[in-house]
């Protein structure tokens, strides 16, 4: 299998930024990482080598990057509003260098599906929803898509236009919700055990359900806990069943 890395300084966040690409063929599925994780968390804790056969075979070419999640949410030294603007930042390093860098390397434009576990699925909805013309759809392991969680009571239109169950439903723009109305692969999943929080996927899915956007919203078992042994399963369950 194919395991590439490479590395660029991003001027929208003014720093080096490192991207792994796994695999030849297929659509693109980009990786956000949990919490304040790195590009090469999914492999450390095994999630690539539970889709290894799915990368092997063509069925798709894997590309995990960076998070700053340390430089903003997750940082309590940053003041909130820079926090949100270091948001802002990390949506403009995706769109027009992470897109842009996996369209060349797979010589043109495939259809990208965005993937995370916890934190990972809040970035991998939130990127898909802001910009439906870039992506295709999305798998989301054990969310949640309402960013005051993070924000510490912190409101700013930065924080309005990163939290999904709060722009969403006044979303209504008909070219943009045409967009999100055409697309196959917009899935929740999440467990209802320890430390999961399905009432989040439940929510989601009623507000796009509401504006007309089909997606599903998938319960796993109360045994299914918030850790790494639970997103092993889902991740190669859905590549295997929806794609």
């Amino acid at each position: 299998m194919r395991r590439e890395i490479q590395k660029w300084y991003s001027p929208r966040l003014n720093k080096n930024m490192e991207i792994v690409a796994y695999g030849h063929y297929g659509f693109a599925l980009l990786l956000f990482p949990t919490a304040a994780a790195d590009y090469l968390e999914y492999e450390r804790f095994y999630l690539i080598d539970s889709i290894r056969h799915h990368i092997e075979t063509g069925k798709c070419k894997v590309y995990s990057i960076n998070s700053i999640n340390s430089e903003s949410w997750l940082n309590s030294r940053m003041k909130p509003k820079a926090k949100a603007m270091r948001h802002q930042q990390y949506n403009g390093y995706i769109t027009k260098e992470v897109v842009p860098f996996i369209f060349n390397d797979c010589g043109g434009r495939v259809p990208i599906i965005t993937s995370g576990a916890s934190l990972g699925a809040f970035h991998a909805v939130n990127t898909v929803l802001r910009r439906p013309d870039l992506f295709d759809g999305f798998i989301a392991m054990s969310g949640t898509y309402d960013l005051k969680w993070y924000a510490d009571k912190y409101y700013d239109e930065n924080v309005y236009f990163n939290s999904p169950v709060d722009y969403m439903p006044n979303l209504n723009d008909e070219y943009w919700l045409n967009l999100l109305r055409s697309k196959q692969h917009l899935h929740f999943v999440t467990g209802q055990g320890p430390y999961e929080h399905p009432k989040s996927s439940i929510d989601m899915g009623d507000i796009l359900r509401k504006k007309g956007i089909p997606c599903e919203v998938d319960l796993w078992g109360h045994d299914m806990r918030h850790d790494w042994p639970t997103w092993r399963l889902m991740l190669p369950h859905y590549l295997e069943s929806r794609f």
